[in-house]
């Protein structure tokens, strides 16, 4: 059985740790600790996982966050799987940095890439991570924070934030995502000391 997961995020190095990229941030984390490694592949980077019998297919979308609807459903295509084991990884500034809530289906939030998605599939039946990246800017920088670099204090919680989205993925695989949604919705990332 194969699992789709996509991390959205922007391609180029101005984005490189960017909040708004905290999906290509937790795919690249997932792969470095499984020794998995991207390659360039149609509409994306693409990596293979598989754990206990299972396949994870990662994604990191090249088409820019505004078209990411273009990679999820060629790749949905392509590799043949249902819709049900598709799960993408998107950046929240409505939820409180550190905090994670995956849902079977749903609205695009305001979220660009969610919402070429629902476009691009013509429903919203499909499951999503968000990510808080949380929303502490002032009125009129929205742009500017979330496409800005995380700051010093933030980036001492990614690693711990990174590996729990991973895990909360892996489990949405493994398990399904009733589960993974009673065990990684409730809690924060804490800060490490």
């Amino acid at each position: 059985m194969s699992f789709l997961i996509v991390g959205l995020g922007n391609i180029g190095a101005e984005y490189a740790g960017t909040r708004h990229n905290i999906g290509f941030s937790v795919l690249d984390a997932w792969a470095k600790a499984s020794n998995a490694v991207f390659t360039d592949a149609r509409y994306g980077a693409r990596a293979e996982l598989r754990i206990k019998g299972k396949t994870f297919i990662l994604i990191k979308p090249s088409t820019y966050m505004n078209l990411s609807g273009k990679a999820v459903n060629y790749w949905l295509q392509a590799e043949k799987i249902p819709i049900e084991q598709l799960l993408v990884i998107v950046d929240d500034l409505a939820l409180p940095l550190g905090t994670i809530r995956m849902r079977k289906q749903g609205s695009d939030g305001g979220h660009n890439g969610l919402y070429h998605i629902n476009e691009i599939l013509q429903h919203q039946n499909y499951a999503r991570l968000r990510v808080g990246i949380g929303n502490e800017f002032s009125k009129g920088q929205q742009v500017d924070y979330v496409l800005g670099e995380w700051s010093e204090e933030e980036k001492k919680i990614l690693p711990a934030l990174l590996e729990r989205v991973s895990d909360a993925a892996k489990t949405f695989g493994l398990v399904g995502i009733d589960r993974a949604m009673n065990t990684y919705n409730t809690k924060e990332a804490k800060r490490e000391e």
